[in-house]
């Protein structure tokens, strides 16, 4: 199962490439992320500290957006959930459930 998830995520993030990057900016003050077979589309999100982050499970089981030691996110099933970005939240995350989904934020000036 895990290589089976890893080669979608390596394909996935080979069409993201494909389609010019994988790094994702907000914009209008939102960053999207979607949670689609088991996998944060985009796993690269820039943001600005008072942005917000909104993660819309695309998935039919519940996800979480976790940062060890940190703030959590839960995102259950066909739902969205969202966090306001603060100053110190350059971070990975992953998923609580799932740690082999995993994501980064980067805050930016």
């Amino acid at each position: 199962m895990t290589a089976l998830l890893n080669r979608r995520q390596l394909l996935a993030a080979g069409a993201a490439v494909l389609a010019g990057g994988t790094l994702a900016r907000a914009h209008n003050g939102t960053v999207h992320v979607t949670i689609d077979k088991l996998a944060f589309q985009p796993a690269e999100i820039e943001v600005k500290a008072g942005e917000t982050i909104e993660w819309t499970n695309r998935d039919p089981f519940a996800h979480t957006a976790t940062v060890k030691g940190g703030w959590e996110v839960s995102i259950p099933p066909g739902k969205s959930a969202t966090h306001v970005v603060t100053a110190d939240d350059s971070v990975d995350y992953y998923c609580r459930f799932h740690p082999n989904m995993t994501g980064r934020i980067k805050v930016i000036a």
